[in-house]
């Protein structure tokens, strides 16, 4: 391979890594599949690439097809429930700032979260199609499937993302400030307040991976139970966090750090002015990346 081969791949970096780290939710594997990508571009004929965009979307997608379906088992046993591994997309710049709406959106937690109820089919016709605008016949070569199936599965998709999506969106500011007052009403106790700020419906989701105690093992629904848990882990909490707000996943969250490393990521989706949903991880192992990029920034600074 010359240098012109390399440099048309790299080229095409960003948007891989886009499409695998939407499929897939984690850093890791997302590089993973770009650095197999590799390897396949590699090893094939000048005929065969036709296109570089079209011949790299289509090997990166379906090697993210084929590792959905090896990490279906793997997820199936999973202790508690699985949320994609958050990513400080302001300064990694693998997140290179979105020109659209569609793909700023399209990496909030909450976002992949719900992809994770899409069949692994349904999520990649429906990231090419609504998120990266690529067309109906170049989706079906990609996918190995007729056009008319994409549609129907396009179809599907969005009918189920659009019933489990908040009505309203709301603007960064109030994001922020919800995200303030949720913060502040926590530290302090006030159950009333934080009451207040919980939709009905409330669902909470932590991902531990079982390897943090005490870590629910199902989602809480309800504001109820939702303000008695998060009473009762500032209770118990056995050392000191300090929490700070930085974008994750292009929004603002809340980290809690115990000295300089983070213990937990914790992100919020309004409806109708409330809370309607809250984004919690603290399996380490969904940290790594985070904690590197952390520390990077802070010894840059230094």
């Amino acid at each position: 391979m010359n240098d012109v081969d390399t440099e048309r791949f790299e080229a095409y970096r960003p948007l891989m890594f886009s499409i695998a780290y939407r499929m897939l939710g984690t850093i890791t594997d997302a590089e993973d599949m770009v650095q197999k990508a590799y390897l396949r571009y590699q090893g094939a004929k000048p005929e065969e690439i036709v296109s570089h965009k079209a011949f790299l979307s289509t090997v990166v997608t379906r090697l993210c097809l084929n590792h959905l379906d090896l990490a279906q088992t793997q997820r199936e046993s999973y202790v508690g429930p699985w949320l994609p591994e958050p990513a400080m997309t302001a300064s990694d710049e693998r997140f290179a700032p979105a020109q659209r709406t569609e793909l700023h959106e399209s990496l909030s937690l909450a976002f992949l979260t719900l992809l994770e109820q899409l069949t692994p089919l349904e999520r990649a016709v429906f990231l090419l199609r609504e998120v990266f605008d690529y067309e109906y016949a170049e989706i079906a070569t990609i996918v190995s499937k007729e056009e008319a199936a994409c549609r129907q599965m396009l179809s599907r998709a969005r009918k189920h993302l659009a019933e489990n999506r908040p009505r309203f969106k709301p603007t960064p500011e109030m994001h922020r400030q919800m995200l303030d007052q949720f913060i502040h009403t926590a530290q302090n106790g006030e159950l009333e307040g934080l009451l207040q700020l919980l939709a009905d419906d409330v669902v909470l989701w932590a991902d531990g991976g079982g390897k943090v105690l005490g870590a629910i093992v199902r989602p809480l629904r309800g504001r109820k139970a939702v303000s008695q848990f998060i009473m009762a882990s500032q209770r118990f909490a056995t050392q000191p966090f300090y929490p700070e707000i930085v974008e994750i996943n292009n929004e603002p969250a809340m980290i809690l750090r115990s000295d300089t490393e983070v213990r937990l990521v914790l992100s919020i989706s309004l409806d109708a002015g409330r809370i309607c949903a809250l984004h919690i991880i603290g399996n380490p192992d969904k940290l790594k990346w985070l904690n590197q990029d952390i520390n990077k920034n802070r010894d840059g600074a230094e």
